[in-house]
């Protein structure tokens, strides 16, 4: 007799090109994505008054280009993710999970922090071109250490989510750690209707049954950094090159989420400090927020294609909450037609800017942008 846990089945689905040994004892998902865009006069938010004035720069480019890799070994609760950006040469994501028990995992390795809903969804399962103004403040971005999750399921809406996590504090493709210092990160989500969500834009599945969730997060960090990106640590506007342990920073976030036949919404709410601790601990505060939403008109009128999502979303960020002056927003609609889920969608975005300091004249502008996503 032929020992069949040796064969190897191969098939594609939801996750890419899928293979898979017949004892189910090991399996390797990989799949591809690329992401086109075209955008004028500039594609990159505008950040300070000066980048108002800036002259047409019209852009197209493969904005993203990854390699995902995935699957288990050994037994199905043995977990492993690694992801790669193509187009610059990037490891973003490694990492390894145990997820034997739905009410407690541990994973270890670099991966998004579950610090905001907005961020940790994929860009490619995006409501939107690309994430809105506060994500460059306000994100913790990819980070290296280990956490602990799972979800605490009880009767009816007694339904919770948590994550909780040590981490370097240094962003992505930083080894070690600046000083003694690490970051500390713990999310409490509530699944409002006993039923768990997913971290993906757009009502696709026209959810039958409403489903919600509604989430606090807090995060503690010492550092040089004063923001993160997939780049790594950097500075935001006003901070110089930081020394090692120079910055802390705290940072709460409170987030929404809704879903229900083809309307969708989420929100989040930002605070965030940082205190100089070489410089007489001195302290500036600022805050953010966006709220976005969409729906597929089809479920309301017959006529409306059943391909198409219309959204909205808008956000305001206070670089500092002292001068009551000082704020940027944005505005943006965007029509989404999914060829395939969001496997393969065309999305076309109208951006609006403002940009008020008190001690310049109120500057705005308008972005418009077309974007090509595919997986495969």
């Amino acid at each position: 007799m032929k020992d069949t846990t040796k064969f190897v089945s191969v098939k594609y689905g939801k996750k890419g090109f899928e293979f898979k040994t017949a004892d189910d004892k090991f399996l390797l998902q990989i799949q591809s994505r690329l992401q086109f865009r075209l955008s004028t006069p500039t594609d990159q938010d505008p950040l300070t008054y000066d980048d108002y004035e800036t002259k047409n720069k019209t852009a197209f480019k493969i904005n993203r280009a990854r390699l995902k890799v995935g699957g288990h070994a050994y037994e199905t609760w043995l977990k492993y993710y690694w992801e790669y950006e193509l187009s610059q040469s990037n490891l973003l994501d490694f990492r390894f999970m145990i997820e034997k028990w739905e009410y407690f995992n541990f994973k270890a390795g670099q991966w998004k922090v579950e610090f905001t809903q907005e961020r940790f969804t994929s860009s490619g399962e995006q409501q939107t071109v690309e994430r809105s103004i506060i994500n460059r403040p306000f994100t913790i971005d990819r980070q290296q250490g280990a956490t602990i999750y799972g979800r605490l399921k009880g009767k009816g809406i007694a339904d919770f989510n948590y994550w909780t996590a040590v981490l370097t504090g240094t962003g992505r493709g930083n080894t070690a750690n600046d000083d003694g210092n690490l970051m500390y990160f713990g999310r409490l989500q509530w699944n409002s209707f006993g039923r768990e969500m997913e971290f993906e834009g757009s009502d696709l599945e026209h959810t039958e049954k409403p489903v919600a969730r509604i989430a606090a997060a807090a995060v503690t960090n010492r550092s040089p950094y004063t923001r993160f990106s997939q780049a790594g640590g950097g500075y935001l506007e006003g901070f110089e090159d930081g020394l090692p342990g120079q910055y802390r920073v705290n940072q709460s976030n409170i987030e929404t989420a809704f879903k229900y036949h083809g309307f969708s919404w989420q929100s989040e709410w930002h605070h965030k400090e940082i205190i100089d601790k070489l410089n007489s601990d001195t302290t500036t505060k600022m805050r953010g927020y966006y709220v976005q939403a969409g729906y597929f008109f089809n479920g309301a009128f017959n006529w409306f294609p059943k391909n198409l999502e219309i959204a909205a979303r808008h956000a305001t960020y206070k670089p500092n909450v002292k001068i009551s002056e000082n704020s940027q927003s944005e505005t943006s609609i965007d029509l989404n037609w999914f060829f395939k889920g969001h496997k393969c969608k065309l999305t076309a975005e109208g951006s609006y800017f403002d940009y008020q300091d008190k001690t310049l004249q109120q500057e705005s502008g308008w972005r418009a942008r077309l974007q090509l996503d595919i997986s495969f």
